[in-house]
């Protein structure tokens, strides 16, 4: 009885020595089959082109019918919100947001969603002699009043850190985290996105600051936003601070292909050679 246990236990920290996360791809519902079919775990579609917020409920139901013939797994949708939709500035648009944001919400829970990736870099920008910390108050607001409708739906909410390049507001995980612990709501979290990190030389010792709250993740090089393993980018550092926060989600490429097909194996095998390296 006693070495039966003690080999279960052996068991459990060979598998957790070898543990590695789900990989997948921000790609449309149709490419699924294609990218399961060499090993990737799922899809992160766009709320826009999936979820169709904008469109009736008819229309949805069409794009769902198809997602439970395919069988599609998809975790999670990203790009929120539109940019027309301001959410800081001399004039927001809470209320249309949220009104974006319950039918995103609703329809991810209808779909099998566990994440919304609110990036949202435009919706988002700090206008020019605009206060800062006002901005920042004004999206915590947002958050903390989307955060009750996401638990209703049983959603996560990830803010996405974004690079200054695309954003002026939240562009570090340090940023993202500190407005997590601002909203203080469990379907608050956050996202680290490896490129974004890179883009802002932001170190990996940030995501073991912030941990906890990290749910999601995505990665692509630095330069040229390329699929892992064009540029041979050491993504090793991250992946061991992924590891060393017990981090249990996925990690999904957000990238610029040439030719997704034809580069996809290859990026996944790079992705599971440079975790594999991790001791």
């Amino acid at each position: 009885m006693i070495l039966c246990l003690l080999g279960i236990i052996m068991l459990a920290g060979c598998r957790t020595e070898s543990y590695e996360p789900e990989f997948g791809i921000c790609a449309k519902m149709s490419e699924y089959r294609n990218l399961s079919a060499v090993g990737f775990d799922f899809i992160e579609e766009g709320v826009n082109r999936f979820l169709v917020p904008d469109k009736p409920d008819s229309v949805f139901s069409d794009i769902l019918a198809e997602q439970r013939e395919t069988g599609a797994r998809i975790v999670s949708c990203n790009g929120f919100f539109p940019g027309h939709l301001k959410i800081v500035g001399d004039t927001t648009m809470h209320e249309e947001l949220l009104a974006w944001g319950e039918t995103t919400l609703k329809r991810a829970q209808m779909a099998g969603m566990s994440y919304i990736v609110l990036g949202s870099g435009k919706a988002r920008n700090v206008p020019e002699g605009f206060s800062r910390e006002k901005a920042t108050q004004q999206f915590i607001d947002l958050c903390g009043k989307l955060a009750p409708v996401a638990q209703k739906y049983k959603i996560v909410i990830v803010i996405e850190p974004l690079n200054s390049g695309e954003t002026n507001l939240i562009n570090t995980v340090a940023e993202g985290g500190r407005i997590v612990e601002a909203v203080n709501h469990p379907n608050i979290q956050l996202l680290c996105d490896l490129y974004h990190m890179m883009r802002e030389d932001e170190p990996a010792e940030s995501i073991v600051a912030y941990g906890k709250y990290i749910r999601h993740c995505h990665i692509a090089e630095k330069e040229g936003r390329t699929a892992p393993g064009v540029e041979q980018d050491d993504f090793t550092p991250y992946f061991a601070a992924l590891k060393k926060i017990g981090y249990k989600g996925g990690v999904s490429i957000e990238c610029r292909w040439t030719d997704m097909k034809e580069q996809a194996p290859s990026a996944l095998a790079y992705m599971k050679q440079q975790f594999g390296l991790l001791k």
